[in-house]
């Protein structure tokens, strides 16, 4: 398990994110967690932020996209978050020398469907229906974002938890800060994994 953490790119991390996060008028966050199972996690009992920082945002939506500007605006809201939900689960946080060390992505992109007339008929005229050039009948457009968390102990990643949701364009503030606060509360929920 440790050597499939360790093969884990960036962009690998996007492409297995990007998936989840999703439902539409209702936003709805699915959580996913896969961990070491030879990593006792019992024995690890503080926690640190990733000295390096906390995490990153990595955004996939338009050429006028700016990371920074979305990681300024939601890195406290995840800060806060984990920092709340993760003493609920027995870690403490460490100054120096923690047993884990969690970072977080964020990645951000839209998810689009189509429907086009006649895409569920088969490739015959057996019918009578004349042939008829396809054309868009529904599309459905939605901003989609997967949280990702990851503990690591000792440079390995031992326990990754990805939270992802589908959010109306239109979703106000306040509804894309509880879909965070919701998807790291139901991650870290997770945390220590059953055996």
């Amino acid at each position: 398990m440790a050597g499939r953490f360790n093969t884990f790119s960036t962009m690998a991390v996007v492409a297995a994110a990007l998936a989840v996060l999703v439902s539409g008028v209702a936003a709805k966050v699915n959580v996913k967690i896969d961990a070491d199972k030879t990593f006792d996690f019992k024995s690890a009992q503080t926690w640190a932020w990733n000295p390096s920082g906390p995490g990153e945002v990595k955004m996939a939506r338009s050429p006028d996209d700016d990371p920074e500007v979305a990681r300024k605006h939601v890195e406290p809201i995840i800060v806060d978050a984990v920092n709340t939900e993760i003493g609920r689960r027995g870690l403490k946080a460490a100054a120096s020398q923690p047993d884990l060390v969690l970072t977080y992505y964020l990645l951000l992109s839209i998810d689009a469907a189509t429907q086009t007339v006649g895409q569920f008929l088969p490739g015959t005229t057996a019918w009578a229906l004349p042939p008829f050039a396809p054309a868009t009948q529904s599309m459905t457009m939605m901003n989609q974002g997967s949280l990702v968390l990851d503990l690591a102990s000792k440079g390995t990643v031992v326990w990754r938890g990805v939270a992802q949701a589908r959010i109306s364009m239109d979703a106000d503030d306040k509804k894309r800060e509880s879909l965070i606060r919701e998807g790291v509360r139901e991650l870290l929920q997770k945390y220590p994994p059953k055996k």
